[in-house]
């Protein structure tokens, strides 16, 4: 695929990429290769085991025409970009990396484009939405899969504050052996996993309402022309499934998900800056998670935190803290970039003035 930056880019993961080829405001980014063959070796372990407990079986079936695999929505996701990396990709005269910097450089408005945003500058922003308890109340939709496994099983969730929280954003094979202690059997921890993940599905494709305020306030980003992405570790066709049945598809203009193969939420964030056409450093995230509040400011983003899923002093890096979107007003947007001038958080390189070497003046004589 040939990006707009005038080079070829090679996917580092396995995650195939999308059937059609997409301009820069839909461009899909490899992921930064990181992965050693040691995790690599642990990945096809898993697969094999996988493969090898569920091969022939049709115990675990296609939900309302879609087929549901484990994935990365019960695990804490890495936050990445810590030293502001970002993805890496070839090019005939040796490898390119594509980090934070290159994309704030690179994605620098047009002189017709500079024009357009001294005179409507909310243009210039780009609006990101994490999926979990941001688009929609996903909280209670975890739990609630956990409680009915346990059901199902025959088995009890204690209902430790500690234990709740590992159900939400622990690993599944490490809370069902670990922590519940349910089964330590590969097979079994498969199985279980992967009915966990089908009751979530089931439960995701009931809901019938976004969290409370944000239609509200995509109807008013949308009329102040600013364009919006959602990103999630869900599947490309439930995530538009789900979309479209609580009326927000026609607000966002790209979508970043687990076919995408980005593996950290910084990766996910930077991804749907490139797809937007706006650089890090313009872009806005709203997250309910400390974690994602820092993966946006670890790609130059401004970070909105919205109270609920954690309390306000868990969030205090952000930028913004709401109860909710009827909090916010487009003004706030402004507000967030009023104090920082165009070049808030972009690396500066020092200019030292070094003192020039002093000239010594000789006279010749000739005799």
């Amino acid at each position: 695929m040939e990006s707009a930056f005038g080079f070829r880019l090679i996917p580092t993961t396995t995650s195939s990429l999308l059937p059609h080829h997409l301009p820069l405001n839909n461009l899909k980014l490899p992921s930064l290769q990181r992965s050693s063959l040691m995790d690599q070796q642990r990945g096809n372990k898993r697969n094999m085991v996988r493969s090898s407990c569920f091969n022939g079986s049709d115990e675990i079936g296609p939900v309302d025409g879609f087929q549901f695999a484990p994935t990365k929505i019960f695990m804490e996701e890495a936050i990445g970009a810590e030293y502001g990396e970002g993805f890496e990709t070839f090019r005939p005269d040796g490898p390119l990396k594509v980090d934070v910097d290159f994309l704030n450089d690179r994605l620098q408005e047009g002189f017709l484009k500079r024009i357009r945003y001294a005179m409507k500058p909310d243009e210039a922003y780009g609006l990101i939405f994490s999926w979990d308890n941001v688009v929609a109340g996903t909280q209670a939709l975890k739990l609630s899969a956990w409680k009915e496994l346990a059901i199902e099983e025959g088995k009890v969730i204690p209902d430790d504050y500690d234990v709740q929280r590992l159900l939400l954003h622990g690993a599944p094979e490490h809370v069902l052996d670990k922590v519940l202690m349910w089964d330590n059997d590969a097979c079994e921890l498969e199985r279980l996993k992967s009915k966990l993940s089908q009751l979530y599905s089931n439960n995701l494709l009931k809901l019938s309402e976004p969290m409370e305020g944000l239609k509200e306030w995509l109807d008013a980003v949308s009329t102040a022309r600013i364009p919006c992405a959602v990103v999630s570790s869900l599947d490309r066709k439930i995530m538009v499934e789900i979309l479209e049945k609580l009326g927000l598809m026609k607000y966002f203009q790209a979508i970043v998900t687990e076919e995408d193969g980005m593996d950290s939420m910084a990766h996910r964030l930077l991804s749907a800056a490139v797809k937007l056409d706006r650089k890090p450093s313009k872009c806005v995230v709203f997250e309910d998670d400390p974690r994602g509040v820092t993966a946006a400011h670890n790609c130059t983003m401004m970070a909105v935190a919205l109270i609920g899923a954690h309390p306000a002093y868990d969030l205090v890096q952000a930028d913004l803290a709401v109860g909710g979107f009827n909090e916010l007003s487009v003004i706030n947007l402004r507000r967030l970039f009023a104090h920082t001038g165009s070049s808030f958080m972009e690396l500066q390189k020092q200019v030292v003035e070094k003192t020039p070497p002093k000239r010594r003046l000789t006279i010749d004589t000739i005799f």
